[in-house]
C-alpha cells in the first residue's frame, strides 16, 4: 500500500519530523559555525603582530588601541593583559590572560554539543520510529487475518516505510559526526594558536618598559626636569 509523504512523515508517531528537525537544527549549527571561524585565524594573526610591533617599540597605548579597534576575540585576551600590566605581579598578569583566552576557546566550543548530541541520538530516534512502523504492520497482519485476506503483501509495503525511519536517522547522525569531528579539529588547532600567540604577546609585555608609550610618560619628563633644576640650584648656592 504506497502512501503519500505526508502520511509517510505522519506515521511512526512523527519520528520523521524528529529526524526532520534534527537535520535542520545540524545545518543552522554548522552554518553558524562556519561564519564564526571564517577569517578567525588571519584576524588574529594580524592583531597579534601588529601589538607585538607596538609593544618593541614600547607605543603601549598603541597597541592598546589596535586592540580596542580590532574585531578579533583576541582582543579581549590582550586587552585583560594591559588592564592588568602594572598592578599586579606578572605571575597574576599571566594567569589573567590565560583564562581570558580558555574563555574565548570556550565559546569557540560553545554550541558542538549540539553537532554530538544529533550524532549520538538521531540513529536510535530512527530506529524507533522502524520498530513503530513494525509494530503497526503486524497489527494490520493481525486484522487482515481477522478478516480473511492475510499475506505478506499486507505488510511489506509498511516495514519497508518504517525503514526509512532508520535509513534517516543513520544518514543525519553520519553528517553530525563528520560536522563534529571537523569543528573540533579546528577548534583544538585554533586554540594551540591562541595558546602561541598569547605567550607571545605576555613576553613582548613583560618586557616592554611600564613607563614607555604610556600617558603618563609626560609627567616623568617633568619629574626629571624639577630634578635637573633642583641640582642646578644646589650648584649656584654652593
Amino acid at each position: 500500500m504506497e502512501q503519500s509523504l505526508w502520511e509517510l512523515m505522519n506515521g511512526a508517531w512523527g519520528t520523521l519530523w524528529v529526524l526532520l528537525g534534527f537535520s535542520i537544527i545540524l545545518v543552522a549549527v554548522a552554518l553558524e559555525r562556519i561564519i564564526a571561524l571564517w577569517r578567525f585565524t588571519d584576524r588574529a594573526r594580524s592583531l597579534s603582530d601588529t601589538v607585538n610591533r607596538c609593544l618593541m617599540r614600547g607605543a603601549l597605548s598603541e597597541g592598546r588601541s589596535a586592540c580596542e579597534r580590532s574585531r578579533s576575540p583576541l582582543a579581549d585576551v590582550f586587552l585583560v593583559g594591559y588592564e592588568r600590566f602594572g598592578r599586579s605581579k606578572p605571575e597574576n598578569v599571566n594567569s589573567a590572560v590565560n583564562r581570558e583566552r580558555v574563555r574565548v576557546v570556550a565559546r569557540l566550543k560553545s554550541r558542538s554539543w549540539i553537532m554530538g548530541t544529533i550524532g549520538a541520538t538521531a540513529p536510535f530516534v530512527g530506529l524507533f520510529g522502524t520498530v513503530v512502523g513494525i509494530m503497526e504492520a503486524f497489527q494490520s497482519l493481525r486484522e487482515a487475518e481477522a478478516s480473511g485476506g492475510a499475506g505478506i503483501g499486507v505488510v511489506s509495503g509498511y516495514i519497508s516505510e518504517a525503514l526509512i525511519a532508520t535509513a534517516f536517522g543513520i544518514g543525519v547522525a553520519v553528517l553530525a559526526v563528520i560536522f563534529f569531528n571537523i569543528f573540533n579539529q579546528r577548534i583544538s588547532r585554533l586554540s594551540m594558536e591562541l595558546k602561541m600567540m598569547t605567550d607571545e604577546f605576555l613576553e613582548s609585555l613583560h618586557d616592554a618598559s611600564p613607563g614607555q608609550g604610556s600617558p603618563d610618560r609626560g609627567d616623568g619628563d617633568k619629574r626629571s626636569t624639577t630634578s635637573q633644576e633642583d641640582v642646578d640650584g644646589a650648584r649656584e648656592a654652593a
